[in-house]
């Protein structure tokens, strides 16, 4: 079996791929609860004969499914939460679904998907004698909350790895070259006395003074941290009523950075400062911990040959119709949006894509040395393993992720990019298996990368997915 044969067999298989990502894009469901997202994947998964573990890292919906009993093992990454308040039908104007419902604006119905047919793809390939391994398909639930990755990764299920391939929907189809910041994701619990606001004020200590005192310590902080951190919060309980001193307040923190030791070194002078608010305001603290995550190391060797099968595959095959409606969902968008999220590519490619509805030819990779803001859960997998991403144009140039112009883009004709995801990563597999010294390379480059600076996993021993926790909207 050839991998044009792989490739061709994708093809074949297309709407079937494009069933389940339609079936996951109909029932968008929160991290920690993709029961019936999970059950399409596995049942995929099964029928073709691939052992499942599910219940991996104490999370119901993430499983591992493997086929084959050689080395090497290379894994798949795949996800499949949605966003909260994101229900979006498939039109080029504002219109849930469901008030209030989830929805898929960041394409996890199709990430999840592609990452299914490819694993089944060198499956085949595996039975055809073509390549000789292991190929395992991990679910990784709750990328959104980042915590699915991290808590696979307390568990092992990523130690035995010679490479990981993964890949997001996006607006343009590239290899991701850049790092991500590292972040700690905590709750800070205050707890203090009621009473009555106006008439015995003295007899109440009140929570929400803790948080605030904490929330200005942290603006007095900001200025003696790094430029690149970031420090934000928001209240989630901050008492019922006016007249009454609230006994509890609740702050959630994000603290991030470019890399792991200064997310540590913030997060402790952020507890100090919570203890010192409790102090000044009489009342006691408890933290929850509730994830963390590192810094995103791509590999370089890897990302090449996720480089060379975009070459080969050539751009997704948008028709007529797809590049119309993609120009709708743009044209709800406003400028200075679409501005801000080319900023990031380069001026001569922005230029160059600003004023098209879809750009389905893969781009070459050009953001090395470049640092994401925000965070990713496929950090910690990298720092286990030599990693490989890339994202596939599957939404409308320059249309804002976790948006509902990506959910309607994610129920129609970003589903395409199921297939090009597909072939990107089966034909990248396929190359890895069949040539042992690029695969020793990605290892030795790894090594190099990594040092003596090992994984050890962000979170206390004690602490547990928390599953009551489901509205982090962006990472």
């Amino acid at each position: 079996m050839s991998k044009q044969d792989l490739f061709e067999w994708i093809d074949g298989n297309e709407s079937r791929l494009k069933r389940i990502a339609q079936s996951i894009w109909e029932t968008p469901e929160l991290g920690l609860h993709e029961e019936e997202s999970a059950s399409v994947l596995i049942e995929a998964l099964e029928n073709e004969g691939f052992e499942v573990e599910t219940g991996v890292g104490g999370m119901p919906t993430a499983f591992v499914a493997s086929y084959g009993e050689d080395e090497p093992h290379i894994g798949i990454l795949g996800e499949y939460d949605a966003l909260p308040g994101l229900s979006q039908k498939s039109t080029a104007e504002r219109d849930p679904i469901e008030q209030g419902a989830p929805g898929h604006g960041c394409g996890h119905n199709l990430f999840g998907t592609a990452g299914v047919g490819a694993a089944i793809a060198v499956k085949n390939a595996l039975d055809a004698g073509a390549v000789d391994g292991t190929v395992i398909f991990y679910g990784c639930p709750a990328e959104e909350t980042l915590i699915g990755k991290t808590y696979m990764a307390r568990a092992g299920v990523f130690d035995d790895l010679a490479a990981a391939l993964t890949w997001h929907p996006g607006d343009l189809s590239t290899p991701r070259m850049g790092s991500s910041n590292a972040m700690n994701s905590l709750m800070y619990t205050f707890e203090g006395v009621s009473s009555h606001a106006a008439g015995s004020p003295e007899s109440g200590r009140s929570a929400l003074d803790g948080v605030q005192l904490l929330n200005t310590g942290v603006e007095y902080m900001r200025e003696h941290i790094s430029a690149d951190a970031r420090m934000h919060y928001t209240i989630t309980d901050g008492g019922q009523a006016p007249n009454v001193v609230p006994a509890e307040s609740t702050v959630w923190y994000f603290v991030r950075a470019p890399e792991r030791s200064e997310v540590e070194r913030n997060t402790e002078w952020l507890r100090d400062i919570a203890d010192a608010a409790a102090k000044m305001s009489q009342t006691d603290v408890t933290e929850r911990f509730l994830t963390g995550c590192y810094d995103y190391r791509p590999n370089e060797i890897i990302s090449d040959v996720i480089w060379e099968n975009m070459r080969q595959i050539g751009p997704i095959d948008y028709d007529e119709a797809d590049y119309e409606f993609a120009a709708d969902l743009k044209a709800t968008v406003p400028d200075d949006r679409i501005e801000a999220n080319l900023s990031n590519v380069p001026d001569e490619l922005s230029a160059e894509i600003c004023d098209e509805s879809l750009h389905p030819e893969p781009v070459a990779p050009y953001d090395y040395d470049r640092q994401m803001a925000g965070s990713t859960d496929v950090g910690d997998v990298s720092w286990i393993v030599p990693m490989g991403q890339f994202s596939a144009a599957t939404w409308p140039v320059g249309t804002p992720g976790h948006s509902w112009q990506v959910v309607a883009a994610n129920g129609d004709f970003g589903q395409k990019g199921v297939t090009f995801a597909a072939k990107v990563l089966a034909g990248a597999i396929y190359d890895l298996l069949a040539d042992r010294e690029t695969l020793d390379a990605a290892r030795e480059a790894f090594e190099a990368d990594i040092g003596t600076d090992a994984y050890e996993t962000p979170l206390p021993a004690e602490s547990e997915p928390p599953f009551d926790v489901t509205a982090m909207r962006d990472t």
